[in-house]
Formats: C-alpha cells, structure tokens, sequence
C-alpha cells in the first residue's frame, strides 16, 4: 500500500528511476521501524536490574516522606526494600534520638524481621555470621536484662534463645552456630548470651579458638542474693527438692558450706575469671553490676554501648521502674499497646531464708568477693 500510494501521488508512472528509488526508499523504512520494534521489546522485556533497583530503592537519607515507588520492578529487588526500610529508621534515630523515633525504628524492624521469618524464598539481607559479643554468665545475674535492653539498639542483632553451643553443644561445629546466628549489615554487632559459659571450663578455650577478639560481657551479682534466686527458680519448677539449708551446709552446726552444690560454686566469681584470663585479656571482659541493673538501667547499657563500641542512644528516656515488678521495663513502643517488661520469672519474690544462714554465707563469700575485686579493679560493695 505504502509503495502504491507513494508512486502515485509523488511520482509520475513514466519515471522508473524514481520508482526504483521510492521502492528501496519504502523498504529500508519498513526494515529500520521492524528493527527498532525489535530492540524496544527487548528492552522492556530485560531491562536492566542495576538500573530498576536504583529507581525502586531511595538509599540516601530524605526525610521521613521518603517513599518506595510503585512499579512492577520493586516487587523484584526485595533486598532493597529491607535495605531501605532499616537505613530509613536508623536515619530518623539518629537524627532525632527521641523515644517516638526509636519506637518508629523499633516498628520497622520488627515488620522486616516478620517478613523474613515468614517468607523463606524472599531475598535475605545481611549476612550470619559468628558472634563479635557474648554475654557469658552469670545465671540468675541479669543477662536477660542486658540482652533485651541492648538489642533495642539498631547496630546490634542478637539471638534470642540460648544455643549453648560452647558448652553442650560444640560438636555440632561452627557452621551450626553459625547458622543460629541473625542476619546483620556490615557495621552491625552478632550478639547471643548463654550465662552457663562462665561456669563451662572448656567456653574460655573453644571461645578463643573462634576468635580472640570476642568481647565478652559477665553480669555480676551479689552472690548471696544470686544463690537465693537460683533456688527460688528451681524450687517453682521442681517443688519437691530439699530445703535451702539442706543444700547449702555439709554440715549446719559447723557451718561447712557445700561448695559442691553448684549454685553455690557459680557465685565464686574470681575461681571462674582466673580459667577466662588464660585466654583473654582483662579489658575484653566487661562486668555489669546486676544491682546498678535495677536501680540505675540507662547508666548501666550506657557502659555497655561504650564497650561495644557503639553511640550511646539508648538512655533513661528509654526506661521506666515497674514498682509491682521491682525492674525497670522499656517504655512503650509505637507498636504496642504494652510496655516492654520481662517475662512473669523475672522479678519475683524470693523464699525466705533464716538471716542467719545469710550472715553465715555472707562470711564464706566475703574472700572471694575482696579477691574478685581486686583483680577487675572494682568494688561492687556486697559486704
């Protein structure tokens, strides 16, 4: 059609050389317009992934009215998305520090880490890798504490459950471990806490054979009152156990405590430090007071961020004391309609034991306390 029109509008029918020319003219359009048909669809069909994930993902910090485009490549670069949300929140904390952004970020996060745990064939983001911090001990101390409150912090990513992998489970190997572990960004801390590693001989050596760089992190307590917890949990689980007394004393009249008993053996805090001193340097363990945990919580995650090596944002603002508890819980956050307490266990009142028996304690503990003292250069003042 398109010859038959040109050559007769254009041309007159006597001219063949013009006809030949309109001809060839007709036929390389038609070939040019088939050939640009062609790239054009290939193009939309393949485009390039670099290039779609860069439209569908804003990494630099804009504000909170930073959006996600919508189009059917963004349904592609899951990875991004993550990315994105976490750098996002992390941006808006930092920027502000105040509770409502944190509880913003707080939000975020819990909503990529619901829809990793749920979507097993969407793209993961980060890494796992083996643990750059441990909470090693002690039981009954606080670790729970400073794992719940640490991990508020968005450059650290712990594990929730105790893997006891230095202790039970070290047979298992490190790519077990390893995969326990939670994904986390380059500049993230791998964090998990098993407190019976300080009580584990063996934790010290298998820990260093991991890497001598770990930092370790021991909540201490007043061993007396860390005894009395340590029974008072185990008596709530199994009721029929002998009593305190029966337990702590080879022999009541003389006095003689059971220092096979190992809830007492756990509060001999300076016999277990001496084993982890063999591998690792005192400046790579930090101790928190598990009594400044209660009273003083912002002062003392403080230490602990300093540490770590990571900005101090979480503060008091971040905290409020529970008086029907007797521990400090997290404010509410956005996303909740509760404050964030420890489970029902943590807080609990404590049987009563004789004053007597306590005072009897107090004096078998009183020279492992001064030693203990002595070798981390503080008083943590229990006598």
């Amino acid at each position: 059609m398109a010859y038959r029109f040109l050559s007769s509008r254009i041309v007159p029918s006597s001219n063949r050389l013009n006809r030949r020319f309109i001809f060839i003219f007709t036929i390389s359009l038609s070939f040019t317009y088939l050939c640009y048909s062609i790239l054009f669809c290939s193009g939309t069909i393949m485009p390039n992934q670099r290039l779609e994930e860069h439209r569908c993902v804003h990494l630099k910090n804009m504000g909170s009215k930073k959006l996600l485009q919508k189009s059917h490549y963004c349904t592609i670069s899951a990875k991004a998305r993550v990315i994105s949300d976490e750098t996002r929140a992390v941006g808006l904390l930092n920027l502000t520090g105040n509770q409502s952004k944190h509880s913003a970020f707080q939000k975020t996060k819990d909503v990529v880490d619901h829809k990793q745990s749920n979507n097993s064939n969407s793209p993961k983001y980060g890494n796992k890798k083996l643990p750059n911090a441990l909470i090693v001990g002690v039981k009954k101390g606080g670790t729970r504490a400073v794992l719940e409150f640490i991990r508020i912090h968005p450059d650290v990513r712990a594990l929730g459950t105790e893997p006891h992998f230095f202790d039970r489970n070290y047979d298992k190997g490190f790519d077990w471990y390893r995969g326990l572990m939670p994904r986390t960004l380059d500049s993230q801390i791998t964090m998990e806490k098993t407190p019976s590693y300080f009580v584990t001989r063996e934790a010290p050596r298998r820990i260093s054979n991991m890497s001598r760089e770990t930092k370790l992190i021991v909540v201490v307590r007043n061993p007396v009152t860390r005894v009395i917890s340590d029974y008072t949990q185990t008596l709530s689980k199994k009721p029929d156990i002998p009593s305190f007394e029966e337990l702590v004393f080879k022999n009541r009249s003389q006095g003689i405590v059971d220092t096979s008993w190992n809830a007492i053996r756990i509060g001999m805090y300076i016999l277990h430090l001496e084993n982890w001193l063999q591998y690792f340097r005192l400046s790579q363990i930090h101790f928190v007071s598990g009594e400044q945990l209660i009273t003083d919580p912002a002062g003392e995650l403080g230490r602990v961020q300093d540490f770590l090596g990571l900005k101090r944002i979480i503060t008091d603002k971040h905290f409020y004391f529970n008086r029907t508890k007797g521990f400090p819980c997290l404010k509410k956050p956005e996303s909740s309609s509760q404050p964030r307490c420890l489970g029902k266990s943590k807080g609990r009142t404590h049987v009563q034991i004789d004053q007597e028996v306590i005072e009897q304690l107090r004096e078998f503990y009183r020279p492992f306390n001064v030693k203990f003292y002595e070798m981390v250069g503080h008083d943590f003042r229990w006598d």
